[in-house]
């Protein structure tokens, strides 16, 4: 069965309600005494991965530039 708290004991301790609900515990919030919402864990929202990007980039790409052409993009 869900663990009840009221709106001011969430607000209170709201970092220890979310480890619970991390490790599983399901927690209602109540208003006044009435149910008005649920706390539950999601699911890990998965790494995004860039789709477009269908070539390899080659590793000098990321060498530093040299200063000859540092000064061109600073003028």
């Amino acid at each position: 069965m869900p663990k009840v708290v009221n709106v001011h004991e969430a607000k209170t301790h709201l970092s220890r309600l979310l480890e619970a609900v991390q490790a599983g515990e399901e927690i209602i919030l109540a208003k006044n005494g009435r149910p008005c919402a649920r706390l539950v864990a999601i699911d890990p929202i998965p790494a995004r991965r860039l789709g477009f990007l269908k070539m390899t980039i080659p590793p000098e790409f990321f060498d530093p530039l040299p200063e000859d052409e540092l000064k061109r993009w600073e003028s």
